[in-house]
């Protein structure tokens, strides 16, 4: 590998600087120097060697205005913003058109949520700038933090007038749009942008995005081909590629461009697993599973792998495998509502009721709250026998779905399984005024009380009455 002169001067000044450290020898460097060994410790995080190498280049060097600003920085990382602004109003009378000295000061408003008063600052910037599309950029980020998406965009659009191949504001320009909902503006402004730049791969599939989120999969499809002709080597092309070929049940060839994801970069659990479900959507079951498998022994932590795996012997009725892995991928994620759901299903067919009770309450717990997941965990209740803690169930549910004639007659069951015949009642004539016509759910769990005279002769009445 060659190294360029500078490249090869900077490895020097590197090894010469940490020499120095280590031996408690003093060598000299300029401030140049200095800066380039600070810079590149704070491009990799280490900041106590940055640190070090501010204090021995101020020493040396102790009117640099650079290396002060460094120290700045520093100081504005470790939130010691007073002592930062202190130094920076020093600065300013020094040197008061330099526009770093802006750009620190607006970056202390930030830190401190001054975010309008930041803005103001990067304007000032402007005025004194050479490079004004950086300026731009941190005036569009600071918007963001406002929460003003337009104002935002129109900055990051001027950095892309100065710069066409300032991909980083391209990304936050198409942020902006996709907050707002502005999917055909986003669409027309990425077509703009690629008359002027017509082989920006990074744009295609930007704009295979937004075709694929308004469904025009057929555009989205284009798009993406563009960005792979742009760049072939382009991942995220082949993967969305595959994406919108599964939705036009073209597998096959969804498969094919997974492939060649994988050609380029190597086999990931991901891969693997959208591969199986291609598989499974043609019906090849036994390829499908051997993808899934191969996803989990991929990455063993790859907990969507180990659900699929048990959704395949789930729908094969095979439940105790499928209860083997829903735990797989429980271990994993253990806050996921789903896993949970499922896990409770599998265990309610093995008629393993207390286990799909725990599921159910732990689903509930997690913020699973639909209706169908409280009458499942409640109708397990009835048949552990646990007629109290299903009648809480019920109340319970009552509070988020008042209108549910399923939760009506369950609780008018109950409470006249408990001899609360008044609630009973209520809650009877309730479930009957929403719907009447499902009172076959008392009929179906509670026939002992369907069957007596009173509930009969009630019943009875209510549909005269409603005659």
């Amino acid at each position: 590998m060659e190294f360029s002169s500078s490249e090869e001067n900077q490895s020097f000044s590197l090894t010469k600087f940490e020499s120095m450290l280590k031996t408690n020898n003093v060598f000299f460097f300029d401030s140049n120097e200095f800066e380039n060994i600070i810079h590149h410790y704070l491009e990799i995080g280490k900041i106590a060697l940055a640190k070090k190498a501010i204090k021995l280049g101020l020493d040396q060097h102790p009117t640099s205005i650079n290396l002060r600003l460094f120290r700045v920085e520093i100081l504005i990382f470790e939130n010691k913003l007073s002592e930062a602004a202190k130094l920076l109003n020093m600065l300013f009378e020094l040197e008061p058109n330099n526009e770093e000295l802006y750009i620190q000061k607006a970056n202390i408003h930030s830190k401190r949520d001054q975010h309008e008063e930041a803005i103001e600052v990067f304007k000032q910037a402007l005025k004194v700038s050479n490079d004004s599309s950086e300026i731009h950029s941190l005036i569009g980020m600071e918007y963001l933090f406002l929460d003003n998406y337009e104002a935002a965009k129109i900055h990051f659009k001027n950095c892309i007038d100065l710069n066409i191949e300032d991909y980083s504001s391209l990304y936050n320009i198409i942020y902006c749009f996709e907050f707002l909902d502005q999917n055909q503006e986003a669409i027309d402004y990425l077509n703009w942008y690629l008359d002027q730049n017509p082989y920006c791969e990074v744009a295609w599939h930007q704009l295979g995005k937004q075709y694929l989120e308004i469904k025009d999969l057929n555009k989205a499809l284009t798009a993406f081909d563009f960005a792979i002709i742009s760049d072939d080597t382009f991942i995220g092309a082949y993967l969305e590629k595959a994406k919108v070929l599964e939705q036009l049940n073209r597998f096959k060839e969804a498969i094919d461009n997974y492939n060649i994801s994988m050609a380029i970069e190597g086999p990931t659990a991901f891969t693997y697993l959208k591969i199986g479900g291609c598989h499974e959507k043609m019906h090849h079951k036994d390829k499908a599973l051997k993808y899934f498998f191969k996803s989990v022994k991929e990455d063993p932590a790859f907990d969507k792998g180990w659900i699929q795996i048990a959704h395949f012997y789930f729908s094969k009725k095979d439940d105790l495998k499928a209860l083997f892995y829903v735990n797989k991928a429980i271990d994993i994620d253990e806050e996921n509502v789903s896993y949970w759901l499922f896990y409770s299903k599998t265990n309610h067919r093995l008629n393993y009721l207390e286990e799909a009770e725990r599921g159910f309450k732990k689903t509930l717990e997690l913020g699973g709250s639909s209706l169908d997941i409280w009458i499942q965990r409640g109708d397990v209740l009835i048949e552990l026998g646990e007629i109290e803690a299903a009648k809480y169930n019920f109340v319970q549910a009552l509070e988020y779905y008042p209108e549910s004639e399923e939760l009506e007659f369950r609780l008018s069951g109950l409470c006249f399984k408990l001899n609360d015949t008044e609630a009973g009642f209520a809650h009877l004539l309730n479930g009957l005024h929403i719907n009447s016509e499902h009172i076959f759910i008392i009929e179906e769990l509670f026939p002992d009380v369907y069957k007596s005279q009173n509930v009969i002769q009630f019943i009875e009445s209510y549909k005269k009455s409603d005659n």
